[in-house]
């Protein structure tokens, strides 16, 4: 790769992030929740120093803008927006979802060049369907669906937040030929889709999949001016009621 690119995402559990420059990649998978905000910017400094890196020599950085936990999502907004500000560079959106995606492609081999693949290499010209769905807690997923053809992705099913049983409504009588997601872990037996759907049940390096999808959005020059560094929310409400967690709890049961 020729540009310098710095890649991050606080919308899960997990935190990643991904430093990308001519001379190579640099990962880093940590733990997110409520210490990203304290551990992204001395990570990101560590792996810009690993890889010889001044901030000011980046192109562009790139964000997972969610959909995720809402704090999550603050912190990888507000730290790209204040990079971006001050380094006078792009920033670029990634939809956290198709982070996801992305990693199921690479552990199926669809498309990777030789010795990029995790699994199986099944060839640049393969159709690669993929379902994801993220446990947002409270009952609920974040879901969506998404095609790889051609080098590109392409979307399905915009991302969404739903119960599991909508979801497998929505995707029952054409479900993905894959299934990707910490949803399946989560809430399995609400979850379950006629046979058929392969499963990528663990991320292998959701640091390498959110750089590759930084690079191809750099290359098409998707870079937006950093106030427009948002997140993507899903879900406006986040606390219940008594009466609203007990009919929730009753839903579950019937289930």
């Amino acid at each position: 790769m020729t540009a310098r690119l710095l890649a991050f995402d606080t919308s899960t559990e997990q935190l990643a992030i991904a430093v990308g420059a001519p001379a190579g990649t640099w990962l880093h998978h940590g733990a997110g929740g409520a210490q990203a905000s304290a551990s992204l910017l001395p990570h990101i400094h560590s792996l810009c120093q690993r890889a010889g890196l001044a901030l000011t020599e980046l192109d562009a950085v790139a964000f997972g803008r969610g959909p995720g936990a809402f704090t999550g999502l603050r912190t990888s907004c507000a730290v790209a927006q204040g990079l971006a500000l001050g380094l006078g560079c792009p920033v670029l959106p990634i939809d956290s979802l198709l982070i996801v995606a992305e990693d199921a492609r690479a552990q199926a081999g669809v498309g990777m060049s030789v010795g990029m693949s995790v699994g199986m290499n099944v060839g640049a010209g393969v159709a690669f369907d993929v379902g994801v769905a993220m446990d947002a807690r409270m009952g609920e997923v974040y879901a969506a669906r998404w095609r790889w053809q051609g080098g590109e992705w392409q979307v399905q099913d915009a991302a969404m937040l739903c119960t599991p049983e909508a979801l497998v409504a929505a995707w029952a009588a054409q479900p993905p030929a894959w299934l990707a997601g910490s949803a399946w872990a989560a809430l399995g037996p609400r979850l379950a889709l006629p046979d058929g759907p392969q499963q990528v049940r663990q991320e292998h390096s959701r640091a390498a999949a959110l750089l590759r999808l930084a690079v191809a959005a750099h290359s098409r020059g998707e870079g937006l001016d950093a106030a427009l560094a948002l997140p993507l929310y899903l879900r406006d409400k986040v606390a219940l009621t008594t009466q609203e967690r007990d009919a929730a709890r009753a839903a579950v049961a019937r289930a």
